[in-house]
Formats: C-alpha cells, sequence, structure tokens
C-alpha cells in the first residue's frame, strides 16, 4: 500500500517537473526542473527497486545519478563561459 502511493506521488512531482521544464520562462528554471525530474527518477527507481526486490534499478538509479550530475555540470560551465 504505501509504495503505490510513493509511486503515485512521485510520478506526480515528475509530471509537475516536466510541466515547468516545457514552459519554463528561462533556460535556468528548465535546468532546476531537468534536475528535479532527474532527482525523482532516481527515486522512483530506487523505490521500484525495494518493490520489485530488483537490484539492477540500483544500477540503474546510479548511472542516472551520474549522468545527472554531469548534465548540472556542463550547465555551469556554459553558463559560466556566456556561450
Amino acid at each position: 500500500m504505501i509504495f503505490e502511493i510513493l509511486i503515485t506521488l512521485l510520478l506526480l512531482s515528475i509530471s509537475i517537473s516536466l510541466y515547468r521544464f516545457l514552459k519554463g520562462p528561462t533556460l535556468s528554471d528548465r535546468v532546476v526542473a531537468f534536475d528535479v525530474m532527474g532527482i525523482m527518477s532516481i527515486s522512483l527507481l530506487l523505490i521500484l527497486a525495494l518493490y520489485f526486490q530488483r537490484v539492477v534499478y540500483v544500477d540503474i538509479a546510479l548511472v542516472l545519478g551520474l549522468i545527472g550530475f554531469l548534465g548540472s555540470t556542463i550547465f555551469g560551465r556554459f553558463v559560466e563561459r556566456g556561450i
């Protein structure tokens, strides 16, 4: 019961962040929304790993976290240079 509630809330927060990503007035708003979607997706994968008792979801969440970190770093370099 608790897993279903958590999954529903995470999907709701991902959809709200997706709206901000699509309608964000500035590039920074879109990047923050994309980062939030990444964090919520990692959380969703970890909860699904517990629910289905699959270790492979933890590995996927780890890779997604690394890709999200690299994306945030690249965006910071992009803004710093003013390109």
